[in-house]
């Protein structure tokens, strides 16, 4: 997959990790999406290098949904953990 397809994944599993994850979050819309870019980054990342599970080169590729997701979620939490304090 290219760059390009890698962050339409994050985007989308930003949205989804936002839905699985519900409630206010500091950034707001913009931090949530950039936080599912670099959420589909490191979860494949992660996945390739401890896992043992290559990414594959296609979009449609459940493992990689999985690891995007996963990472996102992630990122999400820690993102809430770290700057949760600012929210109204």
């Amino acid at each position: 997959m290219g760059i390009i397809s890698w962050i339409v994944l994050g985007l989308l599993a930003g949205a989804i990790a936002k839905i699985l994850l519900p409630g206010r979050d500091p950034g707001g819309l913009i931090g949530t999406t950039l936080i599912g870019i670099a959420g589909a980054f490191t979860g494949g990342w992660l996945s390739a290098k401890f896992l043992d599970r290559p990414i594959q080169n296609q979009f449609f590729d459940l493992a990689t949904w999985g690891a995007a997701i996963g990472g996102s979620l992630v990122l999400l939490i820690a993102y809430r953990l770290l700057f949760g304090s600012s929210r109204d």
